[in-house]
């Protein structure tokens, strides 16, 4: 497959994301689970941010160091809450399960979404 086909099907899938977890909260009257696409957003800043920077220690074994490792521990912690937040949410009755699943659900695709381009795209500088 081209790799337009596959910019153009992922970016598709992520606009559907995105749409899903707006919908989520513009069919049912409650704006609480936009703060899930906020995560969407901010998950990629800390890795982003901390993936830059090497060790200084030319006796350590790993070439990212520690920094590395807290930007992937907060990237994870934004992931984790993507996904917790509309279930806590639904079970404290301020949204109702449908805007929970419709949320999930777009953030799976969102997610997906990225981790698909990264293997993808990933790959090719390999080669």
């Amino acid at each position: 497959m081209n790799n337009i086909h596959v910019i153009v099907a992922l970016s598709l899938c992520l606009a559907l994301g995105f749409l899903l977890a707006i919908l989520s909260c513009a069919l049912y009257g409650n704006w609480w689970p936009l703060v899930v696409v906020f995560t969407y957003c901010l998950a990629p800043v800390p890795n982003a941010i901390f993936g830059r920077v090497n060790s200084s220690d030319p006796l350590a074994d790993d070439s990212t160091g520690g920094a590395a490792d807290v930007g992937r521990f907060i990237t994870a912690i934004f992931i984790v809450s993507g996904f917790g937040l509309p279930l806590v949410l639904a079970h404290a009755d301020i949204i109702t399960h449908a805007a929970m699943v419709m949320s999930v659900c777009g953030g799976l695709l969102v997610y997906g979404t990225i981790i698909v381009y990264l293997y993808i795209f990933g790959r090719q500088d390999e080669f």
